[in-house]
């Protein structure tokens, strides 16, 4: 039935397949879908593997990998076919990882309390305090609840018995659980059949216990409590997999400079002052969180956090100190402790360890290095497995001089032959083929002290090259993981997880307070949303201005030649690097063009569109959060648009003018997004902001420019300037007329409905300043209210050409535009001082 797939599929006699059972038979929980896959057809599979990606493309879904070459914006790899577990094994390795959870968690309070573990010889000393994932300031913090472990992740491996087993501890911050989500959610429309007929379980339960566990257990004191996710930054590795979860739970995400210590309190700078903190999920390492106690260097952490968590101001999860148990070397201990703590027998081993910091253990494993892998006894070491087996004459005795001058440092672990599972060829081939994998599983605290098992998790895939190597940093891949469930699980996993938090006895108050309360933006998303509205903006200008000045550039003969002339010194007066028109020095028509090409598709260009795209994609990918995924997906192709597999170098007129209009149609997109699509708190208004901040500067720079040229080189350059201001369809509207200079100045200067007039951007500055003023007060800022009456002040018939004035009048217009310029980046120097860098802020008043 099944021969189209399987019959170039290579079973391997020494591991443990996960689709085959021995004799090459499908495995009962995967025959359904096989049996769906072996009716599509080649084109068809190949399609829905294509959709993957561009779906992974589309929603920004990254895993940067330091010094790779497809730089911070590698794609996340995730293959077409699940990793499926039946309900009756999951059931049973479930409740294994719970146990192990439970005995962690037990553990950790042991170690940062009474330390019974240490002084019964359970543990050895030396492989505790010999650490730098011991932190001596942590001891005696009591977490709420004594939960120190709220988010746990286990890397499984299967061995070729088919038995599970413990290959590493993630206790930190571990990652995955966003992956894992995302992956379930694409893997939902391109197999969506599958996923219904198979009654694949959801993942959803898991984020709401996550999100309800933090805020129940966060010591708000009868306020609504605010939970934030902190991340070290946007060039961490897994910052795409930070700013979904942030989205997802309806968390800020923030940075340490976010946050400060105020009267041993965790605050957020946010827009309106500072607002308590009640909670962290941290993503950064746990020497980083403070470098007032921990890591003096740390430029990433909160002075003041531990004392903070010390008083029990803040819940931190997980707690401080918790990365001690990543260390491979506790392994071989763990069977004893849990016995010791729990009572009971360890359901779930790891593979069998040995620290060579003991001698026995030493001597062992120098005696059978073929069989064993060697590993960093502490996670501060930054060094790969050493597969005993690999290394040659010279690489062995290396490792024995290393293992002999420093064993402590090491640990050996049995070479556990990983089990292989089917991916789909990326070549195109409709045929499966074999790849290692390990399981990542992940494990949620309750607010109970309970602990749920999310029913799915993270497959790693080895790549090609490194057969046993599971490795996201060395170029793995992910499966999505199918638990299956006798009864179909009612709930999808398309939809985001409520975000209402759990009422107590005083319930109806606390909605109350949820309801009136504001959305909480930091001080660095809104200035990263300011910055976006800025580039946004920037890059539209700059595409109208660079496709008609590039419009013009053919067929020039006699007048359109030296006025395309004119065009160029304008633009060049905007920034733009061309090559000078003077007199003596006439570049060819050739030569302009590929300057104008330049700063379309050259990303190096320091007026250009390519980089203010990136600057733009840079902004947005930090506030993720605050966007929705129609919205997010727009921005994240806009990068995209100015890009040719033959360069800067290799793009034609007629390439540039195309990739101008699609410039020019997103950004008509992603102003719609910011019109239709955007709620209308704090940091909407400074967006909005950045936008008309950046058009008026673009727009007085630009008739300013304008304004330079002889009376008859501005008439025949009007129809330029109005499609440079993106105003054709308004004056053709308005005035069913070739251009006229009284009419485009009227349009473009002092008509106060042109959304695209100098008039209506200090119009709409006024009103948005006035409603940041109301909303977040400390604002007097005059400049738009200064610029729009002066504007009042000119009498239009002045400004004729043939009007006795007009000399004064244009003068008076010249010194507006120059003003205009320098009111906008004051403006922005001003908002920036209150809003962006507020080190003194207030505390808000009122509930948080």
């Amino acid at each position: 039935m099944y021969r189209r797939l399987l019959e170039s599929y290579p079973a391997e006699a020494d591991r443990y397949d996960e689709m085959l059972e021995a004799g090459g038979r499908l495995r009962p929980h995967w025959r359904t879908l096989i049996d769906q896959l072996e009716g599509l057809s080649p084109e068809i599979l190949r399609r829905r593997a294509r959709e993957v990606r561009e779906a992974i493309a589309a929603d920004g879904v990254t895993y940067n990998v330091y010094a790779d070459p497809q730089g911070a914006n590698r794609p996340w790899e995730l293959d077409l076919l699940p990793q499926i577990i039946s309900a009756d094994e999951w059931q049973t390795l479930s409740a294994a990882v719970v146990q192990r959870a439970r005995l962690l968690n037990a553990v950790l309070a042991d170690l940062y309390g009474p330390q019974t573990l240490l002084s019964e010889g359970l543990l050895p000393p030396a492989l505790v305090f010999g650490q730098h994932g011991y932190l001596w300031p942590c001891r005696g913090i009591e977490p709420p609840a004594g939960i120190h472990l709220h988010l746990y992740a286990i890397d499984l491996a299967r061995s070729p018995d088919g038995h599970w087993w413990v290959m590493s501890d993630r206790t930190q911050g571990p990652s995955g659980a966003g992956y894992a989500l995302q992956n379930r959610q694409i893997m939902s429309r391109a197999l969506p059949e599958t996923v219904r007929d198979m009654h694949v379980q959801s993942l959803l339960k898991f984020f709401h216990t996550l999100h309800d566990s933090l805020n129940a257990l966060a010591p708000a004191g009868g306020e609504t409590p605010l939970v934030v996710l902190l991340t070290p930054g946007p060039y961490n590795e897994t910052y795409s997999e930070h700013a979904f979860l942030a989205h997802t739970l309806g968390f800020p995400l923030v940075e340490g400079a976010d946050l400060m210590v105020r009267g041993d309190m965790v605050y957020l700078k946010t827009l309106s002052g500072l607002r308590r903190v009640h909670a962290i999920l941290r993503r950064l390492d746990d020497d980083y969180c403070d470098p007032l106690e921990l890591r003096s260097d740390s430029a990433l952490g909160i002075p003041g956090l531990v004392q903070a968590a010390r008083l029990g101001n803040v819940l931190i999860a997980n707690s401080l100190g918790s990365g001690v148990l990543e260390s491979g070397a506790l392994h071989g201990f763990l069977p004893a402790i849990c016995q010791r703590l729990l009572g009971q027998p360890l359901a779930l081993p790891a593979v069998a360890s040995w620290w060579c910091g003991e001698k026995p253990a030493l001597d062992y494993t120098l005696a059978n290095l073929e069989q064993l892998v060697i590993m960093p006894a502490f996670p501060s070491m930054r060094m790969q497995p050493v597969y005993g087996h690999s290394l040659n004459a010279q690489s062995r005795q290396r490792l024995v001089d290393s293992l002999l001058a420093q064993p402590h440092a090491y640990v050996a672990q049995e070479w556990v032959r990983l089990s292989q599972a089917p991916v789909l060829s990326r070549s195109g081939e409709y045929r499966l083929m074999s790849r290692a994998v390990s399981l990542r599983v992940f494990v949620v605290a309750a607010a109970d002290g309970s602990y749920h098992v999310m029913p799915g998790g993270l497959t790693r895939v080895a790549p090609r090259q490194r057969k046993d190597v599971v490795s996201m940093q060395q170029g793995g891949a992910s499966k999505d993981v199918w638990v299956l469930s006798p009864v179909r699980d009612e709930v999808g996993d398309a939809a985001a997880p409520a975000t209402a938090p759990p009422e107590d006895g005083d319930g109806r108050q606390r909605t109350l307070d949820l309801i009136r309360s504001t959305v909480d933006i930091s001080s660095h998303a809104g200035e990263n949303l300011f910055w976006m509205g800025r580039y946004a903006e920037r890059c539209d200008n700059l595409a109208h201005l660079l496709r008609a000045t590039l419009q013009r550039s053919n067929d020039l003969q006699g007048e359109a030649r030296e006025t395309f002339y004119q065009l160029c010194e304008i633009c060049r007066g905007l920034g733009i690097a061309l090559p000078a028109v003077t007199a003596t020095a006439r570049p060819t028509v050739a030569a302009l063009q590929q300057a104008l090409i330049a700063a379309i598709a050259d990303p190096a260009a320091s007026v250009g569109i390519a980089g203010n795209l990136r600057h733009l994609h840079h902004c947005g990918y930090q506030v993720r959060e605050h966007l929705s995924l129609d919205n997010w997906q727009a921005l994240n192709r806009m990068p995209g648009l100015t890009t040719d597999s033959s360069g800067p170098s290799g793009v034609t007129p007629a390439a540039a003018l195309h990739m101008l209009n699609n410039v020019i149609q997103a950004c008509v997109g992603l102003a719609g997004h910011a019109l239709d699509d955007m709620t209308r708190d704090e940091g909407w208004h400074f967006l909005m902001l950045g936008r008309h901040i950046e058009r008026m500067t673009h727009l007085a720079t630009l008739f300013g420019q304008f304004l330079r040229l002889p009376a008859e080189r501005q008439n025949r350059t009007l129809p330029w300037l109005l499609e440079s201001a993106n105003s054709v369809v308004t004056y053709r509207v308005r005035y069913r007329r070739t251009p006229e200079w009284l009419p485009v100045l009227h349009l473009l200067v002092f008509d106060v409905s042109n959304p695209h007039g100098i008039a209506f951007q200090f119009h709409m500055l006024e009103r948005y300043l006035s409603d940041i003023a109301e909303q977040l007060g400390t604002l007097s800022m005059d400049t738009p209210a200064h610029l729009s009456a002066v504007l009042r002040e000119f009498e239009l018939q002045d400004l004729s050409h043939d009007s006795l004035f007009v000399a004064d009048a244009h003068a008076r217009l010249v010194q507006l535009m120059r003003d205009a310029i320098a009111g906008a980046f004051s403006l922005s120097d001003e908002l920036a001082r209150h809003f962006f860098t507020p080190l003194n802020a207030p505390v808000s008043q009122g509930v948080s």
